[in-house]
């Protein structure tokens, strides 16, 4: 992710959140009138701020607050002095002063938050995010000592929507928002100052980078063009399209360009947000469709598209937004549904290779973004627009049980398009996510699984049905013993598929039962091999329908190349932290 431009363009609010919701580890820097303010972010968090404009100290502050008295802070200043800096300061306090660990941290949260809220005043400038997979430290005579002490840094989205409040309620009694007071306490001579910064640091570890976002789609805005089948010109309505799948993502952002639409299109969340944000600001109300499995924004997990969501729904709840995706997810459509927004099951990747499907789609997709433009209600979710379905019914094509059927083939032509996906060294943790979507071709269900040293444990899903919409956290709830004998068990032991009916054994049982409790016909499992060792494992089966899981020859040459994807991002990770920059 990158984050560079100018504040009249991006406020400091959206920044935050913009980097709260990545979980990146990196500085944000702001210049502004000569002026330069500094924001440190570990996992998400602000661990530490700083700002030219804001003078104020740890020390200033205890003094200010009677914590401590001067000849205190100076004695204490001379004792970290003579023992070379190796305890910092805060933690002399403590020991010599009987200042509490509280105190210190409450001091240092507070004065974070003044340097931030300052920060906001800042209308004009620019900024640069400078990605950091490890924050360094400054000199630590200059740190705050407690960074030890505190296990989390502050809510950057907290800090956003306080931020923002002041600013509005200063405008509100009409003060000129220039610079924001520093704090209510009196200034301190210049003979007390001590130049200390504030550092939280979260105990977690750095988060890994995401893949990259695509380039928009089109650039300056369209010309009215006519609709299809009619000689009058109707109005470019701007859409921005969110979907990591490239395939998919061109041949939707073709489709809706003939249909009238100029598309922004992104690959990544960070990058449609941002351009949602920069559109909003020039009176513009685009049309969001958005993917809703998908990488998050750090790189990891499946449901980076419900993460744009909730962003969108707080800061930009009146605009028009359709949801697609191409597989259930019943915790996540729970979760759309109660934001209110439009949801359609889309048609996989191989189906759209097909000319016909293609025309039925783009009908279907334009039938339902002008429902949702036109403020129509979405419909009941147990009425819940499947495109993929309605244009099978449309083809000739009958439906099986449940949603389709699962077409059982070698996959090879489909296997040549993902191979050359997983072979984006960028992708990360959306390596777990292509695995998803190229087993769904192969099976009804699957669930991926992450094996630990003493447990293996779920991590994601598609096709677990769940009465209640808790899918998703029994998956990632679930845990069985790495040793006890299992199907995963033989798997891990082996290092090869399986494809068997699962017996009755307690672990067995314990699995199935918490995948609904019916038993299948065959089961597939296989292993994700990295650096010669199992180190994830999917699970599939053909529920609700009872028939074997058929070939799965492409979806194992997968699986190891999964694996080998693992381990060049692992090693490129390696090599960045070894190198002269990364030191």
């Amino acid at each position: 992710m990158s984050l560079v431009g100018n504040l009249e363009d991006l406020g400091l609010g959206e920044i935050l959140q913009i980097v709260s919701l990545s979980r990146k580890s990196g500085l944000l820097t702001l210049h502004s009138r000569g002026r330069e303010g500094k924001i440190f972010f570990r996992s998400g968090q602000v661990i530490r701020a700083s700002s030219s404009a804001f003078h104020q100290n740890l020390g200033e502050v205890l003094v200010q607050k009677g914590v401590i008295d001067l000849p205190a802070l100076k004695k204490s200043l001379a004792i970290q002095e003579t023992e070379g800096f190796r305890e910092r300061l805060g933690t002399i306090l403590i020991k010599h002063y009987n200042v509490t660990p509280d105190t210190i941290e409450q001091v240092v949260r507070e004065q974070i938050e003044n340097v931030v809220y300052s920060l906001f005043a800042w209308a004009e400038g620019t900024f640069d995010f400078e990605l950091q997979d490890n924050v360094a430290p400054i000199d630590n005579t200059h740190l705050d000592p407690v960074q030890f002490m505190l296990d989390q840094g502050l809510n950057p989205q907290f800090l956003a929507m306080e931020g923002s409040r002041i600013i509005d309620e200063r405008r509100h009694r009409g003060e000129v928002i220039d610079e924001m007071p520093a704090d209510v306490l009196p200034p301190v001579r210049p003979e007390e100052s001590v130049d200390l910064a504030f550092d939280l640091i979260q105990s977690s570890a750095p988060a890994p980078q995401p893949a990259g976002g695509a380039e928009p789609a089109g650039g300056s805005p369209a010309e009215p063009v006519a609709a299809p089948g009619s000689a009058e010109p109707v109005a470019v309505r701007q859409l921005v399209l969110v979907d990591d799948d490239t395939t998919t993502r061109e041949i939707m952002v073709a489709s809706l360009q003939v249909c009238g639409y100029e598309v922004f299109a992104f690959e990544g969340s960070e990058d449609g947000l941002i351009k949602i944000d920069t559109l909003y600001r020039e009176g513009i109300r685009p049309t969001l469709l958005v993917d809703l499995i998908m990488p998050r924004m750090d790189g990891s997990g499946i449901l980076g598209g419900l993460e744009l969501l909730d962003l969108v729904h707080t800061n930009f709840p009146e605009l028009p937004v359709l949801v697609v995706a191409d597989y259930n997810n019943s915790d996540a459509e729970r979760k759309v549904r109660e934001m209110g927004y439009a949801f359609a099951m889309k048609p996989r990747k191989t189906e759209l290779a097909d000319p016909g499907t293609l025309e039925v789609f783009s009908a279907l997709l334009r039938q339902e973004l002008h429902r949702v433009e036109a403020g129509e209600a979405p419909a009941e979710w147990n009425d819940k627009v499947n495109i993929a379905d309605e244009l099978r019914l449309e083809m000739g094509e009958e439906l099986g049980p449940g949603r389709g059927q699962v077409e059982q083939s070698t996959g090879i032509s489909l296997l040549r398009g993902m191979l050359e996906e997983l072979n984006n060294p960028s992708l990360g943790g959306g390596i777990i996510l292509l695995v998803l979507r190229f087993a769904s071709e192969f099976m009804n269900r699957a669930v991926v699984f992450i094996v630990k040293k003493d447990e293996i444990v779920g991590l994601g899903q598609f096709g677990i049905q769940d009465r209640e919409g808790l899918a998703d956290s029994r998956v990632r709830t679930m845990r069985i013993p790495r040793d006890e004998e299992s199907l995963f068990a033989r798997v891990i032991e082996s290092q090869q598929p399986l494809k068997v009916k699962p017996d009755d054994g307690q672990w067995n049982r314990y699995l199935i039962e918490r995948l609904g409790g019916e038993y299948p016909a065959e089961i597939f499992a296989g292993p994700i091999v990295s650096e010669g060792k199992v180190v994830a494992i999917l699970y599939g089966d053909n529920l609700p329908e009872h028939k074997p899981v058929g070939d799965t020859d492409s979806l194992e040459i997968f699986l190891s190349q999964a694996g080998m994807a693992m381990e060049k991002v692992l090693l490129q990770r390696r090599l960045q932290d070894k190198s002269p920059e990364g030191l």
